[in-house]
């Protein structure tokens, strides 16, 4: 796999879903990524610590240039848990967990994140408010109500189909109420 390539269309999909998803400096960005699909298998059968940095470090380098928080999902094996920076888990009274990732427990991501970040933990849950999804890893769990998806401009990146959700305020009040005008909502 050309890992420069990957970079730039990692990049590319990013900068696209930052710019629709309306989120802004201080939320939080959810990442969840199966390194196996990215290469062309099969999820949690293919796991590649080099895709893993390759994609975390590029998302995570933008992110930071924004003031928005990156959030890693692992794999079922560690339950969905995140790993975020510890200042983030202070910062919102986030249960932090006790358990490392690996590559097969965790996934790539998360060891990347382990790499990048500078001072890394991993969490339990999280609500965030827009994620990437690379190879169909179900990071719906971590994302606020109200979910809107969002459809990349590249919707593969290598092997792996890539989807990503944002939100949008809920609205209420019912027929009598009025709405103010938002990018998200679709009517």
């Amino acid at each position: 796999m050309n890992l420069e390539r990957l970079k730039e269309q990692t990049d590319v999909i990013l900068r696209d879903i930052l710019e629709r998803s309306g989120i802004q400096k201080g939320q939080i960005f959810i990442l969840g990524l199966s390194s196996s699909e990215v290469a062309g298998g099969i999820i949690g059968k293919n796991s590649s610590r080099e895709i893993g940095q390759v994609i975390v470090k590029t998302i995570l380098d933008e992110l930071m240039s924004r003031g928005i928080y990156l959030a890693v999902q692992g794999c079922e094996h560690l339950n969905r848990a995140l790993v975020v920076e510890r200042e983030l888990a202070l910062q919102k009274d986030l249960e932090i967990v006790s358990v490392l990732p690996s590559l097969h427990a965790g996934g790539s991501g998360q060891l990347a994140a382990f790499d990048y970040m500078v001072d890394p933990v991993e969490v339990e849950f999280i609500t965030a408010h827009t994620g990437l999804d690379i190879g169909d890893t179900a990071i719906g769990m971590h994302i606020k109500h109200v979910q809107v998806p969002l459809r990349p401009i590249q919707r593969e990146l290598g092997g792996a189909h890539v989807t990503a959700l944002t939100t949008r305020p809920k609205l209420i009040g019912g027929a009598r109420a009025s709405y103010t005008a938002d990018a998200i909502r679709k009517f």
